[in-house]
């Protein structure tokens, strides 16, 4: 009889936090600090004195958040390899360890030994191993509360960025050139399979920066059919090399919306010519992606922009955190977008 493999279980997802994040670094340092500055408030009668504890305990302090977070950073990416409570012990363990690790290396320095207000070494312990456990279960919670919008981002995908009104005019457009252009129609159909097979991944999905752009362009392509010369398409990718763009990971469907918004308000509202800009590069360790679409003081932006925008917004919060950003401004009759990610490759 032939024997079943073993199967090792995995999580469904990661819970170590990105403790390589500049949003987790920054929450996990005032969430250590602030306490313990108030604990050294309460327990001295002069404002002085406590602050003059909180500078002694503080080389111990800091050392240990940031041991810690580069440990846990480093083992983030293994985490898919390891059960739940594995990763959940790690994040208390590590701290633990590495507070352990550093207070008997400092020990070793007469001006430490000399400090009256440091901590006993079980104590520092214990309480890094707590806030290991805190962080943790704070991160998995704050990832649990931004999941409704990922749901919300699926919905949207198949009601809004794909509205019915965009398929049937795409399909009346591919009629029209079956018998004319039977290649080109041909290949908007392509484009259109292709668009809906992306729709349907999951929304934590991401995406080399090269297929994403490749989608927005079959989805312009389809928009030109039905809008022929009224919408011109200007992209400028020089200031961004092709290595960047196979390595660099985006948010599946991150820009198509932002797109279908600039071809609905910026063009299809109006009847003389107008042109959608799309300008990507890449500046230290960010990509930098900017759309441009005209605009007119009496257009009026309905709910459903509102809705893409924020949707992107809290997929952004929830993925990069602070590292990314959403700003939109208008600008000598130009509605512009400004989107920046930070420059990830895949693992």
């Amino acid at each position: 009889m032939a024997q079943i493999p073993f199967v090792r279980n995995t999580p469904l997802e990661i819970l170590i936090p990105d403790c390589c994040n500049a949003g987790v670094i920054g929450r996990v340092l005032i969430g250590v600090n602030l306490p313990v500055m108030v604990a050294m408030l309460m327990g001295r009668t002069s404002l002085l004195g406590a602050l003059a504890a909180f500078v002694n305990v503080s080389t111990l302090l800091e050392l240990a958040c940031f041991v810690s977070l580069m440990m846990l950073c480093a083992l983030r990416r293994r985490a898919v390899l390891m059960a739940a409570w594995s990763q959940r012990l790690l994040c208390a363990l590590v701290p633990a360890l590495s507070t352990l690790l550093l207070r008997r290396v400092l020990q070793q320095f007469d001006w430490i030994n000399g400090v009256a207000s440091q901590p006993p070494l079980l104590g520092c312990v214990i309480m890094a191993a707590l806030y290991g456990t805190f962080f943790q279960y704070y991160f998995a919670l704050r990832a649990t509360a931004y999941s409704p919008a990922l749901g919300e981002a699926q919905l949207q995908a198949l009601q809004a960025r794909i509205r019915p009104h965009f398929l049937f005019n795409s399909l009346n457009a591919v009629l029209s050139l079956i018998r004319t252009e039977p290649r080109r129609a041909e290949t908007a159909l392509e484009d259109l399979a292709d668009l809906f097979r992306v729709l349907m991944r999951e929304g934590r999905a991401l995406t080399s920066l090269q297929d994403e752009l490749r989608l927005c362009r079959q989805y312009l392509s389809i928009e030109k059919i039905r809008l022929g010369e009224r919408m011109e398409i200007c992209w400028d990718t020089s200031a961004i090399h092709d290595d960047v763009l196979r390595q660099a990971q985006i948010p599946s469907l991150l820009l198509q919306p932002l797109l279908e918004n600039a071809v609905y308000y910026g063009v299809e509202q109006r009847t003389d010519p107008a042109q959608i800009s799309i300008t990507v590069r890449r500046s230290r360790d960010a990509i930098h992606i900017v759309i441009t679409n005209p605009y007119r003081p009496t257009d009026t932006a309905s709910l459903g922009n509102h809705m893409a925008l924020d949707n992107i917004r809290r997929r952004l919060i929830l993925l990069y955190d602070v590292e990314a950003e959403l700003k939109t401004s208008i600008i000598k009759g130009l509605f512009e977008v400004r989107l920046m990610i930070p420059f990830k490759r895949e693992l």
